[in-house]
């Protein structure tokens, strides 16, 4: 007697926890469902401004490398015949401070961990996403670093406060290898070495032994080719920036279009399956009586 007495509120009791636990299923997926449509609207927002500025950047990179060209045709007659020492490196890794835009600063971090591992040299950095991860792999070949620079399109009077920086405070070399990303199209680019030798070298090479050249012209032809080579990279690496952040923003918009397609049908079938369990109920209550 008593048992039949407690089963319908033993029942009753069960259908109101799986209830009440199926609307706080419901209300957690919706939370999550406006959560990501809230980042898909910020990340759609994101690829569009990265769309406008990588115009402008491609338009900057395009003037950019007409210098690089013509400082990439100064150096093809710079080789030194019969070096005897090897000669000391300091490698440029040119990136940004900005996040978001993919693997961009890894690769150039990457590349100079190759170059170190074959002809070990100091590091000069650019930007402090590339600063933090060399800083884990040899912090004490860091010898000068630059922030804040990038967050527009370069210009030439940074390359050369940056040139300057590098040859006061950036040790004893007589190479510069500048590590940046290369523009390869608006979906692609890949990491490059550029080389710069110093006054002394270029005073030693072959091709310009044939010439008469004073001391201060070649330290002056040095240090502008250095300007010249730094301001090419920024400029390019700011556009294949600029294209991995636009293409990080589209794929992560896809990624919560797909998101909220899934939550909508889980939703779907939650809500659902609350309004069949309360049919059921009121059935079963309406058979009882």
């Amino acid at each position: 007697m008593f048992a039949r007495t407690v089963r319908p509120a033993v029942n009753v009791a069960r259908v109101a926890q799986q209830q009440s636990q199926g609307m706080a299923t419901l209300r957690e997926i919706e939370q999550r469902l406006k959560s990501v449509r809230n980042i898909e609207k910020i990340t759609k927002s994101m690829k569009v401004v990265a769309s406008t500025k990588l115009t402008r950047a491609e338009r900057a990179m395009r003037e950019a490398k007409k210098y690089g060209a013509a400082n990439n045709e100064l150096f093809k007659h710079t080789e030194t015949e019969g070096a005897e020492e090897q000669p000391k490196i300091l490698y440029v890794g040119i990136s940004s401070d900005g996040g978001l835009c993919g693997g961009i600063h890894s690769s150039i971090t990457r590349a100079i961990k190759k170059e170190m591992a074959t002809n070990p040299g100091t590091i000069a950095v650019v930007g402090d996403k590339p600063k933090a991860q060399l800083a884990r792999f040899a912090p004490q070949a860091i010898k000068v670093s630059f922030n804040s620079v990038g967050k527009d399109v370069p210009t030439f009077a940074e390359a050369s406060a940056i040139a300057d920086e590098i040859v006061k405070n950036g040790g004893e070399w007589d190479e510069i290898k500048i590590v940046s990303n290369k523009y390869l199209s608006a979906i692609s680019y890949e990491s490059g070495v550029t080389s710069v030798i110093s006054a002394k070298a270029l005073q030693a090479a072959a091709g310009f032994q044939a010439y008469e050249m004073e001391e201060d012209v070649s330290k002056d032809l040095a240090e502008f080719a250095l300007a010249n080579a730094v301001y090419t990279a920024l400029v390019e690496g700011h556009a294949a920036e600029i294209s991995a952040r636009r293409t990080a923003m589209e794929n992560a918009s896809n990624n919560a279009n797909d998101m909220m397609a899934s939550l909508q049908l889980q939703y779907n079938r939650g809500r659902q399956a609350v309004i069949t369990n309360e049919l059921i109920d009121i059935i079963t209550g309406a058979s009882a009586l």
